[in-house]
């Protein structure tokens, strides 16, 4: 017979009633964004013809693929783009930013990137000069970062004095990847957008637009900016999608990204998708419902931790851009308790005790939460955190606003067995 605290479960009901009635108005505004882009994608579908027989898989060099071919001009109307290549070969995020960025780069040229340090595990994309990995560095592309300002604005003095006549490309990431600062809003990155081409009308303005997806009604894209890359296996591959990523944006820069994605003057012409095209076609159908169910996820999580004394940003009430939920905690100990109660929340491997390492592309001991059925899925609910001070959380996904709920009230359970509460 199984115990349970009855105590505990009185509580939580009422923890997680009050969180809710403090979050309705958000959740309001997330069902219009769901509506809304759940709308903007059907169209898309509606105007391509999409038909049953698009999803048929293809082999070898897979000419010809109207499946694919389809796919793609789904996802340029989307994303509002001219142009977008959309593939299973491209193995995540970091590969489909750096196929962008070789893409469009060549050597002696600079790449500036305006909204900070970027996400870890581009530190080896960009590299150093001689490193022999064949960087951006090693290949001759000058990496400039410019820091944010303090309130994590960008620091435009600093832009302008960082640009030259070599300045190629501007590199924006829109999520905050491991910092304490809120994501950019799309109208934030128009106006970066704007702002960055009066600077330099040649200049290319490139978006990381991972965990982004299908937040907000625009996309990058639609305000300005001229490439933007994702992946699949985060919100626009709808949790089926099993691999891959896209790039989007103006037909001739998506163009050079896809000689860098396969080989020059092949591009995008080739590529068997060997199974994939329905699951893809299929997951960003859904998309729009699971990020919603996501984000209501994060809000959630956001007014509850809050409640208890966590730092947590966004809170529930800030706007959102992003999956990424972000909860400081005291001390390492209550760090870890979190992602590993994330864990033991999932369906898929929750008798897995993550722990601390040394993982390939960050700078610290990271620990990952991650019982999903796609590997390193982050629509689904995940959770991971360098452990380094300010013990800062990162919890994003969530395919069904309940298992977030039950991965925090899991989080809590623990959090009191071990008098962290």
């Amino acid at each position: 017979m199984i115990h349970k605290d009855t105590e505990f479960e009185t509580q939580w009901e009422q923890w997680a009633d009050a969180a809710e009635e403090r979050s309705a108005k958000s959740f309001r505004n997330i069902d219009r964004i769901v509506e809304r882009n759940q709308a903007k994608v059907i169209r898309a579908f509606q105007k391509h013809r999409v038909s049953d027989f698009h999803f048929s898989g293809s082999t070898g060099y897979g000419y010809n693929d109207s499946g694919r071919e389809t796919l793609d001009r789904v996802y340029a109307d989307v994303f509002g783009a001219e142009a977008a290549i959309v593939r299973p070969h491209l193995v995540s995020g970091t590969h489909t930013i750096s196929a962008a960025l070789f893409g469009v780069l060549r050597p002696g040229d600079e790449l500036l990137f305006v909204t900070g340090r970027p996400y870890d595990t581009l530190n080896k994309v960009i590299g150093k000069t001689g490193d022999g990995l064949g960087s951006l560095s090693d290949w001759g592309v000058v990496c400039k970062i410019v820091p944010l300002r303090a309130d994590g604005s960008v620091d435009w003095p600093a832009v302008e004095a960082a640009i030259t006549d070599r300045t190629k490309v501007f590199a924006i990431q829109r999520s905050r990847g491991y910092d304490w600062r809120p994501s950019f809003t799309i109208g934030q990155i128009g106006i970066m957008a704007g702002r960055l081409k009066s600077l330099k009308p040649d200049g290319i303005v490139f978006a990381d637009n991972c965990y982004g997806e299908f937040t907000e009604e625009l996309e990058p894209a639609e305000v300005g900016v001229d490439l933007i890359a994702g992946s699949l296996i985060k919100n626009p591959g709808g949790g089926l999608a099993t691999s891959g990523g896209y790039i989007a944006g103006k037909q001739r820069l998506v163009e050079l990204a896809s000689f860098r994605m396969t080989a020059p003057g092949i591009g995008g012409e080739v590529g068997a998708m060997l199974g994939t095209t329905r699951s893809i076609f299929q997951g960003l159908f859904l998309a729009p419902l699971l990020v919603g169910q996501a984000v209501k996820g994060s809000v959630f999580a956001s007014a509850v931790f809050d409640r208890f004394g966590f730092e947590t940003h966004p809170l529930p009430e800030d706007r959102r851009t992003d999956l990424i939920q972000a909860v400081r905690f005291p001390g390492a100990e209550q760090l870890v308790c979190f992602v590993q109660a994330v864990q033991k929340a999932a369906a898929v491997d929750a008798h897995v005790v993550p722990e601390p390492w040394d993982m390939p592309g960050y700078d610290h001991p990271v620990i990952m939460a991650a019982g999903t059925f796609i590997q390193g899925g982050s629509l689904e609910l995940s959770a991971d955190a360098p452990v380094r001070e300010p013990y800062i959380a990162y919890m994003q996904g969530g395919l069904t606003y309940a298992h977030v709920k039950f991965a925090v009230k899991q989080a809590l359970s623990d959090f009191r067995a071990r008098g962290f509460l």
